[in-house]
């Protein structure tokens, strides 16, 4: 990090590039990625980690970006939703949510992919329970709870 007059230039990877923010060591990395990154697909939401909607990964870490300061991403790799795949290319697990319904309004569904995405590299075959607790730190208010379970099946029944 390089000191410039209170704020810092903070240097890490998001999705695979490279990229230098000014910011406080104190400022939020979800407050840096919506704010001067225009990640806007993490959603800030409790502020607390309890809801998941700020998930992120930090060098492959499921990591709730709302507890994570800037000084903390520092040389690291961070991938958000956007790093997931594209609108016309999507990834095995978005285009499972898109087909099995796994969402209601949509605002918790990026951090419940990074959860499943993260969930399936550790368990490529999860039952309802293994996915009930992997998505257990993401919260969705919609109550969509069964079709999300069925996406991450499909997703898993996909990716095999």
């Amino acid at each position: 990090m390089e000191h410039r007059e209170g704020r810092y230039a903070c240097t890490f990877r998001v999705n695979g590039e490279e990229v230098t923010v000014a910011a406080s060591p104190m400022d939020r990395v979800v407050d840096l990625l919506r704010d001067q990154l225009h990640e806007t697909g993490t959603k800030i939401s409790c502020g607390i980690g309890r809801c998941g909607a700020c998930s992120i990964w930090v060098d492959g870490r499921l990591t709730s970006s709302c507890l994570l300061l800037a000084y903390q991403v520092e040389g690291k790799e961070v991938t958000t939703i956007e790093g997931m795949g594209t609108e016309e290319r999507c990834s095995i697990v978005q285009e499972a949510f898109m087909n099995e319904g796994g969402f209601q309004c949509g605002y918790c569904t990026p951090g419940m992919i990074m959860a499943a995405e993260s969930l399936l590299r550790h368990t490529p075959d999860p039952d309802d329970e293994e996915i009930r607790e992997g998505l257990a730190g993401n919260i969705c208010r919609c109550t969509g709870y069964s079709s999300i379970i069925r996406a991450v099946k499909a997703a898993a029944a996909n990716l095999q």
